[in-house]
């Protein structure tokens, strides 16, 4: 059986003891870049939302968008009030945990393949009590735009209703990878579009799934 590439040869927990400095060195230098470019963004551009008092007003939400809008969604809000996400264990991903931790935000590792179905399970515990989390429904590796059931399951099984949210940007750099992420750069005019909560049950599931698809749209195209 062929190795793993070294890019996606350990997890979080087990990199080797002799790289361990380096990669702590690597992992923090980069969050603490990442966190403080979006806090750049966010106090230099003209950001707009709309419909998000309606939205949390009543309770903890599922937040759900694209893959490729959440360089933009940490650009466009403060700090997550009670937030829990999942994010993959993968070690090159650190960075990332670190980034999420600094936004006040918990963590949850695990992903498809890594655990994913025990990290839904506590993520829905969270959510039970009384937290919100953010789903990206065509993660983690695409095809971009293409919703999975995973965020519907989870909603069903926690009785949070799924919040869409949609995007808008001017001024931004399209990144490398499937989803061609969307990085707003400083001085930008962002528009956050929050769409109205979808309570998924046994007996809307597919309906559900359509109100879904048709609430986060698919970028390009007019709302």
């Amino acid at each position: 059986m062929a190795s793993r590439p070294f890019t996606s040869r350990y997890l979080v927990d087990d990199v080797p003891l002799l790289l361990r400095p380096f990669h702590n060195v690597l992992s923090y230098t980069f969050a603490v870049m990442v966190f403080l470019f979006a806090r750049l963004v966010y106090f230099t551009s003209r950001i707009e939302i709309v419909g998000q008092d309606q939205i949390e007003e009543d309770g903890n939400r599922i937040y759900c968008y694209w893959h490729l809008f959440s360089p933009m969604a940490m650009a466009a809000f403060a700090r997550p009030r009670r937030h829990v996400w999942m994010q993959h264990p993968g070690w090159l991903n650190k960075h990332m945990h670190v980034v999420v931790r600094l936004f006040g935000v918990k963590v949850v590792l695990g992903s498809t393949g890594y655990g994913g179905r025990a990290a839904a399970d506590e993520i829905i515990e969270y959510l039970r009590d009384g937290y919100s989390t953010v789903v990206f429904p065509d993660a983690p590796r695409g095809p971009p735009y293409v919703l999975k059931d995973g965020v519907l399951h989870m909603s069903l099984k926690s009785g949070v209703p799924i919040a869409p949210i949609r995007f808008r940007v001017r001024r931004y750099v399209k990144l490398s990878g499937w989803d061609r992420k969307r990085l707003p750069m400083p001085c930008a005019r962002i528009r956050v579009e929050f769409k109205s909560p979808i309570q998924v049950t046994e007996a809307n599931f597919d309906e559900a799934r359509e109100r879904l698809r048709e609430a986060l749209g698919v970028p390009g195209e007019p709302n």
